[in-house]
């Protein structure tokens, strides 16, 4: 995947923890990814299913393009991307500050999980998470598993 200089692909899991000013370590593996392909620098949002978008800055700029050109009645979808959306930078420790109002917003107090989505990656907090997943997988994944192979 190569999008606006970065070709890294993100998938996995990591468990981290919020330090008491709302930090959280990036993992080692993707920290050099960030730190070659962007910089260090992040941008982090809101998301309609509760938890938090983290992206490498270049592909945010193209996220950010696309959201903006969305037609007015995805407003409150705007709204809620563009306007939480905050740049961060990797300090010389290797973390990220999450902001109070967006941790507040996705439920985030100490244990978080990050997963790789791809391009970007999610942030939950880490009991939020496991309630969705189980949901998730109680409803079952509908038409999308007819057209996958495992």
């Amino acid at each position: 995947m190569h999008i606006c200089g970065v070709n890294q692909v993100f998938q996995g899991s990591s468990a981290l923890t919020l330090d008491a000013k709302g930090r959280i370590n990036v993992p080692t593996r993707h920290r050099d990814a960030f730190l070659e392909q962007a910089k260090g620098c992040l941008t982090l949002t809101r998301h309609p299913d509760g938890c938090l978008l983290v992206y490498p800055r270049p592909v945010w700029e193209v996220k950010r393009e696309q959201i903006a050109a969305f037609p007015m009645q995805a407003r409150a979808l705007q709204r809620l991307l563009l306007g939480n959306a905050q740049d961060v930078e990797i300090d010389g420790s290797g973390r990220i500050l999450v902001a109070p109002e967006l941790r507040a917003a996705a439920g985030m107090t100490r244990d978080v999980m990050l997963l790789g989505m791809g391009a970007h990656f999610e942030l939950w907090d880490a009991a939020s998470l496991a309630r969705r997943e189980a949901e998730d997988l109680q409803q079952g994944m509908g038409d999308v598993l007819n057209q996958f192979s495992f």
